[in-house]
């Protein structure tokens, strides 16, 4: 158990939804996301690349993977974070996100840091 501890990563997100890019009338609906990636385990870590699941309120699903995040992979010592926004697009008001950062530690141990669901809703739309 004291293994998982060196290789752990924390990951928060606020969401916002983009009224001003958003046209409800042609099921346009633009959110952006906050992420706050932090390393609290004993070991530096490089993230490498994404994979997100992203469903819409239809259960319509997009997978999206890629190196990095925003062009960046941001390398975390022990008790460092990086932040950075990023955004989607869905056809309905409400929709999840949930994913994973593939990840490598400075001594060579490759792991993923789970990125748990979280809901995008145009305002006034979830109670």
């Amino acid at each position: 158990m004291a293994e998982a501890k060196r290789y752990q990563i924390e990951v928060a997100v606020a969401t916002q939804y983009i009224s001003e890019q958003s046209d409800p009338a042609i099921n346009r609906h633009v959110f952006a996301y906050t992420v706050t990636i932090r390393n609290t385990g004993t070991v530096a870590a490089q993230l490498i690349s994404r994979h997100w699941i992203i469903t819409d309120a239809e259960g319509e699903l997009q997978e999206v993977r890629g190196l990095g995040v925003v062009g960046n992979q941001p390398l975390l010592a022990p008790g460092e974070s990086f932040e950075y926004t990023s955004g989607c697009q869905l056809a309905t008001p409400v929709g999840t996100m949930k994913g994973s950062y593939q990840m490598t530690a400075d001594d060579g141990i490759q792991f993923e840091a789970p990125i748990d669901e979280f809901v995008l809703s145009m305002p006034r739309v979830l109670h």
